[in-house]
């Protein structure tokens, strides 16, 4: 039996000992103008029919019929919690610019207790603002364009150039592999393909899958299985913290402790060694998977638009040929800003792949929206992919369009609209990173190969975005003369 048909067994059981205990009282405030909805069956709500699988690059069939039924904000019952949801953009943004004041972040206790209780996806107020201060101030402008920069490309280059031609293999774990080596080096300066690095990688598998699975904490589940990974990745990084720490109390190598995160944190910070670990797991979780999808998406979209490739591979041949006149070997922060065609390909990939697809706040006081109201304790969803595949916002949204970037670039893609990365005062702080991350490897990428599907396959929300079959590709090396 699956972890899913797990967990339908035990939604149905509870469901069952819920109405012998007659508890069909439901969180309906009488004295609230709600928006229109359903609520579903008490206790499950609609939850099963949301996290029902659907294609990536639609909204699901739960989605529209509600949405076309409803309108964009309308009231349900999920993960246990009255809930709004919204696909209205406005609601949206108004939802994450409130922050603290009008929401905060809620995610289900599930999370919090994979990620752990001090993680930066869980942690809210003067906490979270702290832990968010440490990584904006570790992931400097200028340390971005020089250290950062030179390891993204680093990191490209190992894993391209271990690709054999003719051979089929899975993009997604190759993306994995490459955002998972460099967010180790950036964090704890492992370096890839050591064997620490190596294990490492391996219980952090493990843990994913945990984490986005059925919170059943049982002997055999994916979720019994992840907390486990979690304290032997945790044992892992806290033997690290005690090196570091050793090297500060010594006054060894100051400055080459703060190379990398862990070490910049245990000097510059006063958090208490378990928030270090659960930041330090945070943003292994944050930096690896978000980045890596982006990318698989991207070679997926690709793959299927010849026209585009073609022409970034002609915008990465002239940065190539500048390079090479004047003898320079490495990418600069201004080759990065010559990529003007692959930003446009990037922000494509993010508004049609849609990573992070909806977001978990809790409204801590009474809120009034579009005379709708929204009672204080109730769940809140703002849904970014439904925003970004709203036909009445972008023209054709179902057509990867790259240049629908380029000029003069219309009201409709305003930050109300396209939010990749959140908003307000959580939005990702690894930004700029990820799409340095992604034009890199899209240079090298279009300038050593071609690349074709080896199998048919397609992203999938579970809601977590995944790829069934990994998607399967096959290269050629391009020829240089």
């Amino acid at each position: 039996m699956s972890d899913f048909e797990f967990f339908l067994l035990v939604s149905l059981l509870i469901f069952i000992l819920y109405v012998i205990l007659n508890l069909f009282k439901r969180n309906r405030p009488s004295n609230y103008n709600l928006p229109p909805g359903n609520m579903g069956w008490p206790f499950i709500g609609e939850t099963i029919g949301y996290l029902k699988p659907y294609s990536a690059t639609t909204t699901g069939a739960f989605m529209e019929q509600h949405v076309s039924r409803f309108g964009k904000i309308y009231k349900s019952h999920l993960f246990g919690e009255p809930t709004i949801v919204s696909a209205d953009p406005g609601l949206n943004r108004y939802i994450l610019q409130n922050e603290g004041r009008l929401f905060e972040c809620s995610y289900p206790k599930s999370i919090g207790g994979i990620l752990g209780k001090w993680s930066m996806l869980v942690v809210v107020g003067e906490m979270h603002r702290d832990m968010r201060l440490i990584s904006l101030n570790f992931l400097t402008n200028s340390r971005l364009k020089t250290q950062l920069l030179k390891e993204v490309e680093k990191h490209t280059l190992w894993v391209l150039d271990s690709w054999k031609e003719n051979t089929p293999f899975c993009a997604q774990d190759e993306a994995k592999k490459f955002t998972f080596n460099l967010m180790a080096k950036h964090i704890m300066s492992l370096d890839p393909g050591e064997q620490e690095t190596e294990q490492l990688k391996k219980e952090y598998v493990t843990f994913m899958k945990g984490v986005v699975s059925p919170p059943l904490n049982f002997p055999g589940t994916a979720y019994w299985k992840a907390l486990k990974s979690r304290s032997t990745i945790l044992n892992f990084i806290e033997v690290k913290m005690e090196e570091r720490q050793q090297k500060l109390d010594e006054g060894n190598d100051v400055e080459k402790v703060e190379d990398d995160l862990l070490g910049w944190v245990l000097k510059n910070s006063n958090l208490s060694k378990e928030q270090i670990l659960d930041l330090v797991l945070s943003l292994l979780f944050a930096g690896h998977e978000t980045s890596s999808v982006s990318i698989v998406l991207a070679i997926y979209f690709l793959e299927s638009c010849p026209t585009a490739v073609h022409q970034l591979r002609e915008e990465h041949e002239e940065i190539a040929k500048a390079k090479m006149l004047s003898g320079q070997k490495d990418l600069t922060w201004d080759d990065y800003k010559k990529m003007e065609f692959t930003q446009c390909v990037i922000n494509e990939t993010l508004r049609f792949g849609n990573v992070v697809r909806f977001l978990h706040r809790k409204a801590i006081k009474d809120v009034r929206y579009k005379g709708y109201d929204i009672p204080c304790g109730w769940k809140v969803l703002p849904v970014i992919a439904a925003v970004h595949l709203d036909p009445t916002i972008f023209d054709q949204p179902h057509v990867f369009d790259p240049w629908r970037w380029q000029g003069s670039v219309p009201a409709t893609t305003s930050p109300n609209n396209f939010m990749p990365f959140g908003g307000g005062p959580r939005l990702c702080t690894g930004s700029e990173l990820a799409k340095v991350e992604m034009a890199i490897f899209i240079h090298h990428l279009v300038l050593k190969y071609h690349w074709e599907l080896a199998d048919s396959d397609q992203p999938f929300a579970y809601p977590y975005l995944d790829f069934p079959k990994g998607l399967p590709i096959r290269i050629r090396r391009i020829k240089t003369v």
